[in-house]
């Protein structure tokens, strides 16, 4: 298959705004099948004529476009390597793709969510860095300290070893880890929880 077939370099937005429906009498469940056996071209057929109606549903659900466009093409990506399982049995191929497009976009829809839910949990459940910091430092010595940091997780220890020693804040620590913020948090409050254990620190 060449590259510009192949069904990660097409643009659901352009196929959308682009050209028409298959021509009359076209059978997307037949098509469906040559799909399911890897048939390139059988594929460009079912892009064309589902490409408009799936983002057009996605859409729907997720207001804004650029994620709209990811999940559609998610969906077309699934269609290409899942054919195999639609059923002709229990129901028409394309409310079988307009199922899969729905369930996508409201599991993105679900995912953002959470993620929004976990930012906010973390942020409100911060323990104040600098105190647990002022009071070992003016509280513990530097053995003590390295022994407490020890019973610490190597990916906590790699967290408040960059923020700590290397003066990082949250957002380069996560950087330079290549994580996002928030998993950055998490480890943090969790270490800090332990050192504080650990250290006997009152905060």
């Amino acid at each position: 298959m060449r590259a510009s077939d192949r069904p990660e370099h097409r643009d659901p937005a352009r196929h959308a705004q682009g050209t028409g429906p298959l021509g009359v009498g076209a059978d997307l469940a037949a098509q469906l099948g040559l799909v399911a056996r890897g048939d390139p071209a059988a594929f460009e057929a079912v892009y064309e004529q589902v490409g408009p109606p799936v983002l057009g549903i996605v859409r729907r659900v997720i207001r804004d476009p650029a994620q709209a466009e990811e999940v559609a093409q998610d969906v077309l990506l699934e269609v290409w390597r899942t054919a195999f399982k639609f059923d002709v049995d229990r129901g028409s191929a394309l409310a079988w793709i307009m199922t899969l497009a729905h369930r996508r976009a409201v599991d993105r829809v679900r995912s953002v969510q959470r993620e929004a839910e976990r930012e906010r949990r973390t942020a409100a459940a911060d323990i104040p860095y600098d105190e647990v910091t002022e009071a070992v430092e003016s509280r513990l010595d530097r053995e003590r300290v390295r022994r407490c940091l020890g019973s610490l997780t190597d990916l906590q220890r790699e967290s408040v070893t960059l923020a700590y020693y290397g003066g990082h804040t949250y957002g380069q620590v996560a950087t330079l880890l290549g994580i996002p913020t928030g998993t950055v948090k998490t480890r943090m409050r969790d270490a800090l929880i332990r050192l504080r254990d650990c250290l006997g620190v009152a905060i």
